[in-house]
């Protein structure tokens, strides 16, 4: 992506969610190009620093502090999320994934930026459609969607719409799973332990994958486009889990896993995993909507962004396992 020094020095960035997955490969990215950007987390601040970085701790909850560190901000990349398919976990879901991207669509209509970059999800889409192959024109349903963290995001995309309708200027994504990163105890990384922990159930369910890498180029080129008021999904390929977990097991000189779960095993072990979560107090490791969606078979159709921006392409998937596996080893000298 060549920029000008004029194009950057005439840009102040917002990064929210910066200390996770997604939002610290944006920042990452954002430094390399030679921004100076902002980063806002909440809980755990972002391990990194470079000179053209300010971190700042900030609630998206909190309007005023909110609107304080939107002050002079000329784009903004909201990435802030709270991923989790635990049912007690609805108000938190609610109120961060729907009213904290309200008040980011709400604070950057008031400070006049130019325009946003909204991280959804493509469980906005409505997920379970099994062997349909969803485009970012699928209307999402109650039916067809599987977990409250779904409704979360679509909501949270509605608002979004809505500052569309209101005159901002903003582009949204629906990435897949995202793959990546080298902290496996978190999100969608912990699929990488699992793996090395030889993990023995598989399912024959399919989904979408994507390297983080991509899913932040995507968004940088998008921001550095003319094009506002549309989504797109970003998803590399679609793969069994059968298949992603055997991916994982190699990189790591581990066991594939063997022993396949049907749906019925499934229904059964989510109830067991619920009832031990009662007792246990601890966060379950399966829950009904994430058994059920293991065992969909949907695919997802990345065309539009391909069309939209000439010059991206998506990382395949082995590409990333083996890059990811090698980054962990390195991490845990596994």
């Amino acid at each position: 992506m060549a920029v000008t020094n004029n194009f950057i020095a005439d840009r102040h960035v917002l990064v929210t969610g910066a200390a996770g997955l997604l939002g610290s490969e944006v920042v990452k990215q954002l430094l390399d190009e030679g921004y100076h950007v902002t980063a806002i987390y909440h809980f755990t601040p972002l391990n990194l620093s470079h000179p053209n970085l300010a971190v700042k701790q900030c609630d998206i909850l909190d309007v005023a502090s909110l609107e304080d560190v939107m002050k002079n901000m000329t784009h903004v990349y909201h990435c802030a999320a709270l991923v989790s398919f635990e049912p007690k976990e609805k108000y938190h879901l609610f109120k961060i994934n729907i009213e904290g991207t309200e008040n980011i669509v709400n604070a950057c209509i008031f400070a006049n930026v130019k325009k946003l970059i909204h991280v959804s999800s493509v469980s906005a889409l409505g997920r379970i459609r099994n062997g349909e192959t969803l485009t970012e024109d699928v209307q999402w349903t109650e039916e067809t969607s599987n977990s409250i963290y779904a409704k979360s995001k679509y909501l949270g995309e509605l608002e979004v719409w809505r500052g569309i309708g209101e005159g901002l200027q903003a582009a949204i994504v629906n990435p897949s799973i995202i793959l990546g990163g080298n902290n496996w105890d978190d999100g969608s990384s912990a699929l990488f332990k699992s793996a090395y922990n030889e993990f023995k159930w598989y399912t024959e369910g399919i989904s979408g994958f994507v390297d983080v890498r991509d899913v932040a180029h995507a968004m940088l080129l998008l921001m550095n486009s003319e094009i506002s008021g549309q989504r797109f999904i970003l998803s590399a390929e679609n793969l069994s889990y059968k298949k992603l977990f055997t991916m994982m097991a190699n990189g790591f000189n581990k066991k594939p896993p063997p022993r396949k779960v049907t749906p019925l095993m499934a229904e059964i072990v989510w109830r067991l995993e619920a009832l031990k979560g009662m007792i246990t107090g601890k966060k379950r490791l399966l829950t009904k909507e994430t058994a059920r969606t293991a065992q969909a078979t949907v695919y997802y159709d990345h065309s539009k962004i391909l069309k939209a921006l000439p010059q991206f392409h998506f990382t395949p998937i082995a590409d990333t396992i083996e890059l990811t596996c090698k980054s962990l080893k390195e991490k845990y000298n596994l």
